[in-house]
């Protein structure tokens, strides 16, 4: 009896090391909350702020915006600023992802007209921020184009590249000695194909045969020409580290053995075509997709492929411009072969291109937003991917968020960061997978794009019908904040204290306790196994 005491005993020691170790995140993992300039500032024509091409959309055209809302006034960041810094700080965030208004900046788009209220505005913001002891991580460009700009053809034009250089050396003349994070563009598959494709989202371009591919293409060399003045002018005084926020969509096969091919085909169509030019080691397109477009658009009756090709200079130009892989995830989909008269939009529901459709998978659930079906196992499913197609490169999870309600006691956002999060600790932990940060999306309630404010996805909720915009803390605000101050799952019970125990969710304490009494009775098991066989 005092052997399998001893034992037992110590089985269970080490076994709760395990799990709780499991629970636990390295030192030096940092976790954020982000914004966009367009979704909560406001003051679309103060201060000599330029018009964008949201602010064109969303008054020129009715029948865009769920609620014809806009963000004329959003959750009023431009001059509520501090409070948004108060909020961050009270959540403890390591950082906080912010975007610049290019149309604030540069009004006309172009550097011969720079505006300084503006500039000041961004310097006080960062100022604040790193008061606080919150690193800013900007984004130089989250949508909200110069509608002069767009006049002159926008991400279809090749020189917007050069724009975009333009721009982006303002910043880091202004700002670099104290931002050391920058992510060039926010999404560039949602700007070329929800902008350009299916014209959704502004500048509203319904072109759908080249428009999409020649944005692809621009957008990486914009992001390269940004990535390319930086090393060469500012790297060596300021040591920052720049990538961009890549949209990924975990793609798997409907039907086995059927639909693997198709589905490989299908991840690198949404994911490869922004990330192969930048962290191959070859550089430039996928070469499945590029031989598939080109055959594709040759059976067209184009007498080149639709996506245009990369010289050997615009590769080694481009390949090599991340220091880490930015990524935003929120849903997974299945894909399978579209039946006879079937067409899809990529990449809502299908794909001409691909001959397939996309398909919600049955073990998603569901918030305000069933176009973002929630799949956990996704993100980690993508970044075991990344790994192993890329390489052992470091990941930076740039948006991750729940569409919700605006329900203060939110039990399913809590959740639903848990299950992401856990996903992410067991690829570092079983796959060695080198993820450096997680940013939830988003702080504060905001203008959610074609949705407007129907969903939310803030750890705060904004009340938008009151003119002051007062932000008021979700109870996922409090779970993240003791994420935070533990660097751990293994929250504190006064985080839980307040959340029911349903099907739904379960407190740590009591999941701890199942977990406990199961392997417990395992490890038991194992002892008198072990006895056993010592007897024989």
């Amino acid at each position: 009896m005092l052997l399998v005491d001893s034992l037992a005993l110590s089985a269970i020691s080490v076994f709760l090391k395990v799990v709780y170790a499991t629970h636990d995140f390295p030192p030096q993992f940092k976790f954020g909350a982000a914004s966009s300039a367009y979704q909560i500032e406001g003051a679309w024509n103060e201060d000599g702020k330029g018009e964008s091409i949201w602010d064109r959309y969303v008054h020129t055209r009715t029948g865009v915006i769920a609620d014809e809302s806009n963000g004329d006034v959003a959750a009023d960041s431009y001059h509520l600023w501090r409070e948004d810094v108060r909020i961050a700080a009270e959540l403890k965030l390591d950082f906080y992802r912010f975007s610049i208004s290019w149309a604030r900046i540069m009004p006309t788009g172009f550097e011969n007209n720079i505006n300084q209220a503006a500039l000041k505005h961004y310097s006080d913001v960062i100022d604040a921020l790193l008061e606080h002891g919150i690193e800013p991580v900007v984004t130089m460009y989250h949508w909200d184009l110069p509608v002069k700009l767009q006049d002159l053809g926008g991400w279809t034009n090749e020189l917007i590249a050069y724009w975009f250089e333009s721009y982006a050396e303002v910043l880091f003349l202004n700002y670099a000695d104290r931002v050391k994070t920058w992510l060039t563009i926010n999404e560039p598959i949602v700007i070329c194909d929800f902008g350009y494709n299916l014209g959704t989202y502004a500048p509203g371009i319904r072109e759908q045969q080249l428009a999409p591919y020649l944005c692809n293409k621009n957008v990486l060399m914009a992001h390269a020409k940004a990535y390319r003045l930086y090393q060469r002018e500012y790297k060596d005084k300021y040591n920052g580290q720049i990538s961009w926020a890549n949209n990924v969509l975990w793609i798997d096969p409907l039907e086995l053995p059927r639909d693997v091919e198709l589905a490989t085909l299908g991840k690198e169509h949404m994911v490869g075509r922004y990330s192969h030019p930048i962290f191959s080691q070859e550089g430039g397109w996928p070469p499945s997709i590029e031989k598939h477009m080109l055959n594709y658009s040759l059976a067209e009756g184009y007498s080149a492929s639709r996506l245009p090709p990369f010289t050997q200079q615009e590769k080694e130009f481009i390949r090599g411009t991340g220091d880490f892989y930015g990524l935003n995830y929120y849903t997974t989909r299945q894909i399978r072969p579209a039946e006879e008269g079937e067409k899809g939009f990529w990449f809502l529901d299908g794909s001409p291109e691909l001959g397939a459709m996309l398909d919600i998978p049955p073990d998603a659930t569901y918030g305000s937003s069933e176009m973002l079906a929630v799949v956990p196992r996704g993100l980690g499913q993508m970044l075991s991917y990344l790994k192993k197609t890329y390489g052992d490169i470091r990941f930076l999870i740039t948006e991750n968020g729940y569409p919700g309600w605006e329900d203060i006691n939110d039990i399913d956002r809590i959740q639903y960061i848990k299950e992401h999060l856990e996903e992410v600790l067991q690829v570092m932990k079983t796959e060695n997978v080198s993820v450096i940060g997680y940013t939830y999306w988003s702080l504060m309630d905001s203008f959610e794009w074609i949705g407007g404010y129907q969903s939310t996805f803030g750890l705060y909720d904004v009340d938008f019908n009151d003119p002051k915009r007062p932000r008021r803390p979700r109870l996922s605000a409090k779970y993240y904040a003791c994420v935070i101050d533990t660097n751990s799952l293994n929250v504190s019970q006064e985080c839980t204290d307040n959340i029911p125990i349903a099907d739904t969710w379960t407190t740590e304490e009591n999941t701890g306790n199942i977990i406990l009494l199961s392997n417990t009775l395992a490890i038991v098991l194992l002892v008198v196994i072990y006895i056993f066989m010592k007897l024989d």
